[in-house]
């Protein structure tokens, strides 16, 4: 394989990521998503808005979080932050943020009686923050912290994800890193912060979801009470250049001391939720990568037969775990995806031969397609694991919220429709027209990068070395791959 290699202290990437019933019964009047579940005690509200990390100005990487964190982390013009958290604890209720490239959201859950003071202390977050000092001092150290000490201390995984973003997204505004840069958080005045929020946080940008047990009148309410007293704003989304492309296989290589390499290998594609490919490729991709699970190929080569690392997955649109659930975050719909496959931590001896065996599998994968069993095995899982996706209530109300973001009836529904017509053809026919193994952008965090870099270079063989002795089919195939 040939490569194109650039080499780069740790000290220059400084951002990171941060981090029931299936059933499809709403209400949708714009920009209000309903989802009555009448017999829930609770309710949950997620208030989002159409701004994310690229409406930042350049010299003020991370404004959009600190206001959403402001929001979500903060008080309001009547109440400090101090007062509202006792306020809420005895409510057992929550109100939190969640941001990223094109879309910040305000989620609140609630028991049902204490619904009509919750609203309140909501609105006055979304509508009247306080902006105080105090939390806008602490939030900043927070999200300052997170990209030096987190992101550049001891979290490799994500530093690789970072260095990846950075490759794909040069000179465009995915490349702004959702928690900023340290540069960036320092210039910023709680005056911009004011100014961001005026600006950004609109009617016009606005769309709100309501689930759960909530009384009769209570959409309008919201409608009346929060979006109402929202600033006009223009509902115009901000345009998008084409992303770059890629020339070959280029790596990044961060140097830092790790006890591991971490690998995150990806590509632009020009297929969304919106997409009737997408569908598809979801079959595809649970077969070759699905996230932690050993459904995935790549899991069962990778760390099932050969123990090279703990997981190796794949994903066709920009994923976000949930927590330490295995699924992805709603409500981080983006215009432009990427495929990325991510090599979870290998020990340094054999990080080259975990890049090679990756990058085979998917041109495999991309040549040969998959098998009517493969197919078949993998729609069957699909199908049935997707019923995960909407477990609680707040996540099918993110769910149906993005599916109005992308403009198509609601997710969920759509796998359960589209999936069984779909023919093994069908799967691999959109696999040769969106996935391909040419042109890759691979981020790599290790210790002694140069070192890895020459390996590249002279594209010397990478035998691997395990604890145990591998099967003769194992050994035949890594001599394939070590040399790959």
């Amino acid at each position: 394989m040939t490569f194109r290699c650039f080499l780069l202290g740790v000290c220059v990437i400084v951002a990171s990521s941060l981090g029931c019933s299936t059933g499809s019964e709403r209400v949708e009047t714009s920009p209000t998503v309903a989802l009555p579940v009448s017999n829930s005690p609770l309710v949950t509200l997620r208030i989002g808005f159409r701004v994310g990390s690229i409406h930042e100005p350049e010299a003020q990487k991370g404004l959009n979080a600190l206001t959403a964190l402001l929001m979500g982390r903060g008080g309001t013009a009547s109440m400090s932050y101090e007062e509202l958290t006792e306020r809420l604890y005895p409510w057992s209720a929550s109100i939190s943020a969640q941001f990223d490239k094109e879309m910040t959201v305000l989620v609140g859950e609630v028991h049902r009686d204490h619904l009509d003071p919750f609203v309140t202390i909501l609105r006055d977050l979304i509508v009247t923050p306080g902006f105080d000092e105090a939390d806008f001092s602490r939030n900043r150290e927070f999200l300052t912290n997170s990209v030096v000490s987190t992101l550049r201390g001891n979290d490799d995984e994500e530093l690789g994800k970072e260095a990846l973003n950075a490759l794909l997204y040069a000179e465009h505004p995915y490349g702004v890193p959702v928690n900023g840069t340290e540069d960036g958080l320092a210039a910023i005045e709680l005056d911009d912060v004011r100014a961001f929020h005026a600006a950004h946080y609109t009617k016009g940008n606005v769309i709100v979801g309501v689930a759960g047990g909530y009384p009769d009148g209570f959409v309008e309410r919201v409608e009346l009470e929060i979006v109402s007293l929202l600033p006009n704003g223009d509902a115009s989304p901000m345009a998008l250049p084409t992303v770059s492309t890629l020339d070959g296989r280029e790596v990044l290589l961060v140097d830092k001391d790790a006890i591991a390499t971490a690998i995150s290998i990806g590509f632009p594609i020009d297929v969304t939720r919106a997409d009737d490919d997408f569908y598809a490729l979801m079959v595809a991709n649970s077969y070759f990568g699905e996230h932690r699970t050993f459904n995935g190929l790549l899991m069962n080569k990778m760390r099932g037969q050969r123990g090279l690392n703990y997981g190796d997955y794949s994903y066709i649109e920009n994923f976000i775990q949930d927590g330490g659930s295995r699924l992805p975050v709603t409500n981080i719909p983006r215009r432009q995806q990427f495929f990325s496959i991510w090599i979870r931590p290998v020990p340094h001896h054999n990080a080259h031969f975990a890049l090679r065996q990756a990058i085979r599998e998917l041109e495999v994968l991309v040549n040969e397609g998959l098998t009517e069993t493969e197919f078949d095995a993998s729609r069957e899982f699909l199908l049935n694991y997707s019923k995960l996706y909407v477990q609680t209530t707040s996540r099918r109300l993110g769910y149906h919220m993005d599916s109005a973001v992308y403009g198509t009836p609601y997710f969920i529904d759509e796998i359960r429709r589209r999936l069984p017509s779909l023919t093994v053809t069908d799967v691999n026919d959109a696999i040769r027209r969106h996935l391909q193994s040419e042109n890759l952008a691979i981020a790599i965090v290790t210790s002694d990068a140069e070192a890895f870099r020459d390996r590249l270079v002279a594209n010397d063989p990478s035998p691997p070395t395990y604890n145990a002795k591998a099967s003769s089919e194992i050994q035949a195939e890594d001599l394939l791959i070590t040399s790959y």
